[in-house]
């Protein structure tokens, strides 16, 4: 009999796209569905960045060499240069999108059966990258009382095993949209220089920070051999569909291993390189009006959390997440249940439940990730949608805090 390989039995469903057959079954019911689920901005795509695919002469689709154009390259190191990373064209690879960077920092320095800390919840998408590399998360637990800080060195410590080969962080954190002080990035980074081991940290919202500045791991003294910087253009142009990534590292062995990698698939997206060399050449100003907006959003979205009764919503520093707690039984179910059964005036929202963040098991049944990546009118509607659903929910539990109460322990 014919069976598909454990590792396929073992890849996990997106925790933000498995609930598309529900959306996709309320839609065709002539319910409006808003989707909070999933980090897929709707701030148009600046228009001189699908220009440059629009008017480029181009009169044969060529292989891209495998790390990518060195034009593009160039770029990105100054645009890494005006980051105050200081990095050159060598020390980057671009990637199909932020998903093949991460793939190939766990394939380069991971070997199967080994070992990476994860600080949980994480995005979820890193499970499944696991299992493809046949590598094993271990999870430090962040908490919501906490705001999502970092967990205590010492818990690192514990979980420290001769397996262990590597630290990954998210910074600002998606699902918490957490940002990382300096003094947590550096005892992280003393962590891996205590026990030899490689800090994978994935920086795709760098210019989303609200209230405190952005430190990349890149910044910090005596971090070049064991930090890869994890990219995509993704988020800051609003240009996910383009999938282009960089791995960044100054490590020679690791970049040279990367390469390897890379000349398997051949080539990155041609197209997408020219988009997004022509992004680095966008103005301050781009990123000063989207952060402000997305500031905006983020503030509404929380102050409208925080009136619902039972909700525990910290404040996110960064990115364009929020991870709340529900007063709900389980928000797997929850989630369905907004898609299947309820609707407000023939509108529901989509959300992404968030176990599927959790590595521990049981962790998250009660919180939900949500993406303020829709307009504030949207915003509003969508919790319209969710204060009601609340009140109708037949999971829902006793609210042990009120609005004001859990201000105290969101901090």
């Amino acid at each position: 009999m014919l069976q598909v390989s454990q590792r396929g039995q073992n890849i996990p469903a997106s925790p933000f796209r498995k609930m598309t057959p529900f959306a996709d079954a309320a839609k065709r019911r002539g319910i409006k569905v808003h989707h909070l689920n999933i980090g897929q901005p709707d701030i148009e795509t600046p228009p001189a960045v699908m220009a440059a695919v629009q008017q480029a002469d181009i009169r044969v689709l060529e292989y891209s060499p495998s790390a990518g154009h060195l034009s593009y390259r160039r770029k990105l190191a100054d645009y890494y240069q005006r980051a105050s990373i200081n990095v050159a064209a060598e020390d980057i690879l671009v990637t199909t999108g932020g998903s093949e960077a991460i793939l190939f920092a766990l394939m380069c320095c991971l070997n199967p059966g080994d070992e990476m800390i994860v600080p949980e919840p994480f995005y979820g998408n890193y499970t499944a990258f696991a299992v493809a590399a046949g590598i094993t998360l271990v999870p430090v637990t962040s908490y919501i009382e906490d705001g999502f800080a970092l967990p205590p060195l010492a818990d690192f410590e514990q979980v420290i095993t001769p397996r262990t080969r590597a630290i990954m962080i998210c910074n600002p954190n998606n699902p918490t949209g957490y940002v990382y002080s300096q003094a947590e990035l550096l005892g992280v980074l003393a962590l891996c220089h205590k026990h030899h081991l490689f800090l994978l940290s994935d920086e795709a919202y760098r210019e989303f920070c609200y209230d405190s500045p952005y430190i990349s791991a890149l910044h910090l003294p005596d971090a070049d051999e064991h930090v890869v910087l994890l990219d995509t253009i993704s988020k800051r142009y609003s240009a996910c569909g383009a999938r282009i990534g960089a791995f960044v590292t100054k490590n020679k062995q690791l970049q040279e291993a990367a390469l390897r990698f890379a000349q398997m698939r051949v080539s990155p997206p041609g197209l997408a390189q020219l988009l997004g060399e022509a992004a680095t050449d966008l103005p301050e100003s781009y990123f000063d009006l989207t952060k402000a907006e997305y500031q905006s959003r983020r503030d509404l979205l929380v102050a409208r959390l925080r009136q619902m009764p039972g909700v525990v919503c910290p404040i996110p520093g960064g990115a364009f997440y929020v991870l709340c707690h529900l007063p709900v039984d389980d928000t797997d179910h929850f989630a369905q249940w907004l898609l299947e059964t309820f609707d407000h005036k023939g509108e529901t929202l989509m959300v992404s439940p968030a176990a599927g963040f959790y590595a521990t098991p049981g962790l998250g049944r009660q919180q939900v990730r949500l993406a303020y990546v829709v307009n504030q009118d949207t915003i509003n509607r969508a919790m319209d949608c969710l204060e009601l659903a609340l009140q109708q929910y037949p999971g829902r539990i006793g609210v042990a805090t009120t609005p004001a109460e859990a201000d105290v322990v969101n901090r």
